[in-house]
């Protein structure tokens, strides 16, 4: 009996080995070529995958923010105060151990490429400034938010703040840690909030 393959095992598979290679090679050494070298494949086989290189990078990138949601999801289920649960979750946004980095090491080189290519993915809807929104929102829902505070700005700073720190990170991990980046947040949180340690 023929083996069975489970090809969306296959295709995550296929996603990482591109991680891997833009990794090392950067997007402009994540030819399909490679890639399939990288995944053990064929040229053939990685087309019976993903028809296209664009195909690929985009399964890969949304990869990439499914396993960041999924970790978020999961710490939206725990039972926590609220604005510990916002700090864990943006913690979960940037670079603070070897998974993230290299996530957003991805995710940054492929928005840069993906920039000028409308069609194939929109960076500026890649769905953290509404997950910043829902954040604002949600400790306003509990009163935490202080009363002065304009919603839309203290989005848009969170946005800016968390994309700066991510940046930072990959730049400069030795400065911009797991412990500063952690204290630059918990701080931020509290200045928007009415009194109260998280």
């Amino acid at each position: 009996m023929p083996k069975q393959i489970d090809h969306e095992k296959r295709r995550k598979e296929i996603a990482e080995a591109t991680w891997r290679v833009i990794l090392e090679r950067g997007m402009e050494g994540a030819s399909a070529r490679n890639i399939a070298k990288e995944a053990g494949l064929s040229l053939g086989a990685l087309r019976h995958y993903f028809s296209t290189q664009d195909d690929l990078l985009v399964f890969a990138m949304k990869l990439v923010k499914e396993k960041v949601m999924a970790r978020i999801k999961d710490i939206t289920m725990r039972d926590m105060p609220p604005k510990e649960k916002v700090l864990h979750i943006l913690l979960e946004i940037v670079p603070t151990n070897e998974e993230t980095v290299r996530e957003m090491e991805v995710w940054f080189a492929f928005t840069v490429y993906a920039r000028h290519k409308q069609d194939m993915f929109d960076a500026n809807h890649d769905g953290i400034y509404s997950g910043m929104r829902n954040l604002i929102a949600y400790l306003d829902e509990f009163n935490l938010l202080r009363q002065d505070a304009d919603k839309d700005i203290e989005a848009e700073r969170l946005y800016a703040l968390i994309d700066g720190l991510a940046l930072h990170a990959m730049l400069d991990p030795m400065r911009v840690n797991k412990d500063r980046i952690k204290r630059v947040i918990m701080q931020h949180v509290e200045s928007i909030c009415v009194n109260g340690n998280i």
